[in-house]
């Protein structure tokens, strides 16, 4: 019987098997590595942080120091008698000005010391008058106050402007005792008055000046007014004829800026001297103009430096 085998020619030769060798894998990161990576993140954060607060404090003092700059005084005013007033300044730092004044006719200066709080009482004048309060730190900061006032008075005072003079007018519902008044502080002149009204017409002297007029009555009741006045020389002035013209003559101490003249309130005339003459020739001035047939009524104004004028009214007939 045939069988049939299989034979291997490989039997019996012990297989070779190569192996690969595995590839070499990187050095993984150890405990030490780890840690100095997170110390140096931490680190970096930590910097980071302490440079944003650093940044917002120095913009919080920044911010606290300009509101501070910013404060501004504060004006109390009180009303503690019939005419009296309490005026309080406070603030947070040094103050540098306080001044007041009534109806803008000059400011009175309240010493501060460099004090943060300063206290002063007022008079308030009679009649309707508006105070203003004026105060300052030494930062420059600064702050307004101002209100009206209405008091009532036995006595009044009127000044009303005379020429180169000042009729001073008081009058009283009760009896007056007298009157004084002062220019700046100048020593005072009294005048006794009886009855319940007092007219006096005083000198005003040349440039600015504070006049001061205390008015008393019988039953010690106290007035005063205070004013500046500003005290100019009216121009000299007079028109005269020789029968065919009219002549002006003037004359000024500051000098004349112009001539006005009207004839019948028809024909009107301005001559610009400033325009024509130096300040020496228009200290005086003498101008002729024919007359008109007939009646001539004349108006003649001149004015000076000032602003001040005076104005002669005449009628003349031409031969």
């Amino acid at each position: 019987m045939n069988q049939i085998l299989d034979v291997d020619d490989n039997r019996g030769k012990k297989e070779k098997v190569k192996k690969s060798k595995a590839p070499k894998m990187p050095r993984s990161s150890g405990p030490v590595e780890i840690q100095s990576i997170v110390k140096f993140f931490a680190i970096a954060i930590l910097i980071f942080g302490i440079g944003i607060i650093g940044t917002g404090s120095y913009s919080m003092y920044k911010d606290a120091t300009q509101e501070v700059a910013k404060t501004k005084p504060v004006i109390y005013v009180e009303q503690t008698g019939e005419k009296d007033i309490l005026l309080k300044v406070t603030h947070d730092k040094e103050l540098a000005s306080i001044t007041y004044d009534w109806n803008e006719e000059g400011a009175t200066e309240v010493p501060t010391n460099n004090q943060k709080e300063v206290e002063v009482s007022i008079t308030i004048p009679t009649g309707t008058n508006t105070l203003k309060v004026h105060a300052s730190d030494i930062n420059g900061q600064e702050i307004e106050y101002e209100k009206v006032y209405t008091v009532e008075s036995d006595i009044n005072i009127n000044l009303e402007p005379e020429g180169n003079n000042l009729k001073i007018t008081a009058n009283g519902i009760n009896g007056l005792q007298y009157m004084t008044y002062r220019w700046d502080d100048e020593e005072e002149t009294r005048v006794d008055i009886e009855g319940n009204q007092i007219e006096e017409t005083i000198e005003i002297p040349k440039g600015l000046h504070k006049l001061t007029i205390i008015v008393v009555d019988v039953n010690n009741q106290t007035e005063t007014k205070e004013q500046e006045v500003n005290g100019v020389t009216k121009p000299k002035l007079d028109v005269t004829t020789d029968g065919k013209d009219f002549i002006i003559n003037a004359s000024d101490e500051q000098g004349l800026t112009r001539v006005e003249f009207i004839i019948n309130q028809v024909d009107r005339f301005m001559i610009d001297l400033k325009a024509e003459l130096s300040l020496e020739e228009r200290k005086e001035f003498e101008y002729a103009y024919p007359l008109n047939d007939g009646e001539n009524k004349l108006e003649v104004t001149i004015y000076n430096e000032s602003g001040v004028s005076e104005t002669f009214r005449a009628m003349f007939n031409k031969e």
